[in-house]
């Protein structure tokens, strides 16, 4: 699959400049002219780099970067910022605004091209994104658990999947299953704009589960924000005729014909609130055993771990 670049850059002629530059290593090149049409870009054509001008008119590639980097979808897209040579306050809110990493015009190319792969390198590595949601995936949520745990913060880290989804899929494909999928992480999404913190993180695990990493003070509030809004949406995946009857016909694994109910969800919450947690394997057995409290509750639910270091009742 082609790498594609954005370029950000009020000039013509620089942008024609890096685009030759870029030609070298055959990516793909998308340009924009200011900040305003950048994020549009972004938005409609999911680069995988943005080339970021810092002083532009209309929105100057700091705001660009700030507004970026403040979005859960995509706060983890790398940018590379061009800076005047010799300003050192340019370098330093370059860096204060997110970007990870710049360069200094005039730019030597094969040292801007070196800088990109090494961006793109460290970014697939580290963030492993579902290409179905953008959301980070599994390397990300174990480096974040793994981040929490060493600055001994409070936190909540939620396990989510959707009941009845191989059903759902059995009876009207994966490509309406996919649309639920994405579908349930705008759901997480606006849930943690509206409910969670500036610093919460989403991640996709895989399929149809997802974890998102809080804290305790927020975290019920944030659990039936979502399931109120999961539970609204979700007769709409479904015929009229399903959503009448409540149910589909379907095959359980064992091959045996029964009814499925409508598509919940279920969600495990895991708190060092009440006691310490000490690794990352502790906290993936937890909510292994929170979610499937949840599931076996037959509606949308969560559950939240209130165990303390003397009890064991959840």
């Amino acid at each position: 699959m082609p790498v594609k670049i954005l370029i950000v850059d009020d000039d013509p002629d620089i942008r024609d400049i890096l685009k030759l530059t870029l030609s070298e290593e055959n990516y793909t090149v998308i340009e924009a002219g200011d900040g305003k049409e950048a994020l549009k870009l972004i938005d409609i054509k999911s680069p995988n780099l943005v080339l970021l001008d810092y002083k532009m008119p209309k929105m100057d590639g700091r705001e660009v970067c700030r507004r970026i980097k403040s979005d859960l979808l995509l706060r983890h897209l790398p940018i590379i910022m061009v800076t005047a040579k010799g300003d050192i306050n340019d370098k330093v809110n370059v860096i204060d605004a997110g970007a990870d990493d710049y360069v200094v015009k005039p730019f030597e190319p094969k040292e801007l091209l070196a800088r990109i792969r090494m961006i793109l390198r460290r970014t697939q590595r580290d963030l492993e994104a579902n290409p179905l949601t953008r959301l980070p995936g599994n390397v990300s949520i174990l480096n974040e658990v793994a981040r929490r745990l060493e600055n001994k913060s409070l936190f909540a880290v939620c396990y989510i999947d959707l009941d009845k989804f191989k059903a759902y899929n059995d009876k009207y494909g994966f490509e309406h299953g996919d649309e639920v999928i994405k579908e349930t992480a705008r759901i997480l999404i606006r849930g943690v704009q509206e409910c969670g913190n500036q610093d919460d993180f989403i991640g996709h695990i895989g399929g149809d589960d997802f974890a998102i990493i809080t804290t305790p003070n927020v975290v019920d509030s944030l659990c039936k924000k979502i399931i109120t809004d999961f539970d609204s949406v979700s007769p709409s995946f479904y015929t009229e005729n399903d959503r009448k009857k409540g149910y589909v016909i379907g095959h359980d694994r064992q091959g045996n014909e029964q009814k499925f109910s409508l598509l919940a969800i279920s969600i495990g919450v895991v708190t060092n609130e009440f006691r310490k947690i000490e690794h990352v394997a502790q906290i993936g057995e937890i909510g292994a055993e929170l979610k499937n409290l949840a599931k076996g509750m037959e509606r949308s639910n969560y559950v939240k771990d209130r165990r303390r270091e003397d009890r064991k009742t959840l």
